[in-house]
């Protein structure tokens, strides 16, 4: 059996058909549903072994990106997503998907249940459509990054990316090992040369204290084949996978063990 895979969108998203594909070429089944599906039980998250809310602009982003579709799941879903994380089954949320993530209060800690981060507009008051390179910080809790590469190149398109959050809420980030990515240069150096936003602490990417719900600012389903780097016809002799697939797989063969649960 194939793990089960839902990926959720709603007016405005628009990295769902990339999302879908990402996780079928990493070996699920795979379920694209309008957030409506769920509030009306056409579909259930407990069926499902495995969901990614993808990239977009929810609901336009109106008040704030990813506000809208964070209070509908807040209001009306916010039990079947804390019983999915509870049973300690993978959760992503990209892009817009992790401003979800945040304004939920699935992140950065889901025991907390409220909001304690944000992603909010880029300091040069921008939308940023770019490649930046990423180095992994999390060697050990984020059980959807296990075997990264020191640094991943990976593409940014947003308006919304600054990570921002109290320095008790981010030092305690730090302590218990929750920051996966820092945006960096290509030899992993971190400065704010290498910060596109103004993040704090250059982060791009966390997770929750479990370590299965993992929000990225940059887009990985965006960079899963040679063929999508950039610069790919000047690079003959690049990898066939590209950087993001990897998370991709290590979230379907994570989420095996629940297929029999």
């Amino acid at each position: 059996m194939r793990v089960k895979a839902l990926v959720i969108r709603a007016e405005g998203t628009n990295c769902d058909l990339e999302t879908v594909e990402a996780l079928k070429v990493a070996g699920a089944e795979v379920t694209l549903a309008h957030i409506n599906e769920l509030l009306k039980k056409k579909v259930n998250l407990e069926n499902f072994q495995l969901c990614v809310i993808p990239g977009g602009f929810s609901y336009g982003d109106n008040i704030s990106a990813g506000k809208i579709l964070a209070n509908v799941i807040k209001s009306y879903l916010k039990n079947d997503f804390k019983k999915f994380i509870d049973e300690e089954k993978p959760l992503i949320g990209i892009c817009n998907g992790f401003q979800v993530l945040l304004k939920t209060g699935f992140l950065p800690f889901s025991n907390e249940g409220k909001q304690l981060a944000s992603l909010t507009i880029n300091d040069s008051g921008l939308f940023i459509d770019k490649w930046v390179y990423l180095r992994h910080v999390n060697k050990r809790k984020c059980v959807l990054t296990k075997y990264s590469n020191n640094v991943i190149y990976l593409p940014i398109n947003h308006a919304e990316g600054k990570f921002v959050a109290e320095d008790k809420i981010i030092k305690k980030l730090f302590d218990e090992d929750q920051i996966v990515y820092q945006y960096s240069h290509a030899d992993g150096k971190i400065d704010e040369k290498a910060n596109p936003n103004n993040s704090k602490y250059n982060i791009a990417a966390i997770c929750n204290e479990y370590g299965n719900v993992f929000g990225i600012m940059p887009h990985p389903e965006k960079f899963i084949h040679k063929y999508m780097h950039p610069c790919w016809t000047r690079f003959p002799n690049l990898k066939e996978e590209g950087d993001g697939l990897f998370i991709f797989k290590n979230a379907v063969n994570y989420a095996k063990k629940f297929i029999n649960k």
